[in-house]
């Protein structure tokens, strides 16, 4: 039985619904603005991890007690007018770390949406593994603010709002593994904001690309078919995401996000491949190797291989007679 345990959504209608704001953790609320509040408000809950993704209408002010010993990580996805948390002034796709056990005040002064992740502090070594700096548990032990780039800020909420669609429409059948790959990739969204708003570091010595290169493919390897996201990697082999780039720029002329998307579109095509028309289908095959857009699967899919992946699979028939005739 998979890690999978809740997915929810449901519209608001008034501003007691957003005592939930943050799946397990009660938030107070008042309402500023005039006029009923609607909105929208889902959770989904990965274990002890969960994403929550709210919309509202009208200004709002939140309070949370203390009593909370979860990390809590959010992002700004929407506001029409000011937002602030604490003393800081938030912008589009910032980052807000509110630390376990540690009273929050925020305002919105107008419409919001707003995405928040909370999970154990003894999580992080392993969701933000290679980054000594997030990997450090100390590092969120105060609350803090990172300014998002902008174009890395947008394409990490547009991710968040994805991934959140996806999960709330196809979670019936998600394994251990599968579900790891999807916390993880939420956790990258966050991520990617943080590491745009922090100083470069300076590491110096860059270990061998391709020992490097290597150590990486060993892990896959071990891994067998299940997707693995490119922050198990680092925490597994204790190397940084830009050390990671650099190696698979070195070694391959690529990132190794698109290296593992190559890797996986090869195992679909394997899997498609392999299998008998009617006893798999596309979509599943997809997105049991982590392809969530199954529009943009199938581009990427077509751009690879030259043909599409319903194509894949409705040729095994041909390759089977092929194989029969050429024993023959």
């Amino acid at each position: 039985m998979g890690q999978f345990l809740l997915v929810d959504s449901k519209r608001l209608d008034g501003f007691e619904g957003l005592h939930q704001a943050v799946h397990g953790s009660h938030v107070d609320v008042m309402q500023l603005g005039r006029g009923r509040l609607r909105g929208t408000l889902s959770h989904v809950g990965i274990g002890d991890f969960s994403l929550s993704i709210g919309a509202f209408n009208v200004g709002m002010r939140t309070q949370r007690v203390s009593s909370d010993d979860k990390l809590i990580i959010g992002m700004l996805l929407s506001a029409e007018d000011r937002v602030a948390h604490w003393s800081f002034d938030m912008q589009l796709n910032d980052v807000l770390v509110i630390p376990p056990l540690l009273e929050h005040d925020g305002v919105f002064h107008g419409a919001s949406a707003y995405a928040a992740m909370r999970f154990d502090l003894d999580e992080v070594a392993s969701l933000f593994g290679g980054e000594a700096r997030l990997s450090d548990p100390d590092t969120w032990r105060s609350r803090g603010h990172f300014r998002a780039d902008l174009e890395t800020g947008a394409i990490a909420s547009r991710r968040l709002v994805r991934i959140m669609s996806h999960l709330r429409t196809h979670n019936g059948g998600l394994t251990p593994s599968t579900a790891d790959f999807w916390k993880r990739s939420i956790v990258e969204c966050m991520a990617a904001n943080v590491m745009s708003s922090l100083p470069p570091d300076d590491e110096g010595w860059l270990p061998s690309a391709r020992r490097l290169i290597r150590r990486v493919e060993e892990h896959l390897d071990a891994a067998g078919n299940r997707p693995v996201h490119v922050s198990e990697i680092c925490a597994a082999l204790g190397v940084s995401r830009r050390t990671l780039h650099r190696a698979f720029q070195e070694v391959f002329g690529l990132g190794p996000v698109s290296f593992l998307r190559h890797k996986r579109l090869c195992a679909v095509h394997s899997i498609l491949r392999d299998s008998a028309p009617g006893s798999v289908t596309v979509a599943a095959v997809a997105m049991g190797q982590g392809f969530y857009e199954l529009g943009r699967f199938a581009q990427y899919y077509l751009a690879m291989f030259g043909e599409r992946p319903s194509q894949t699979l409705g040729g095994v028939t041909w390759h089977a007679a092929e194989e029969s005739i050429g024993g023959a």
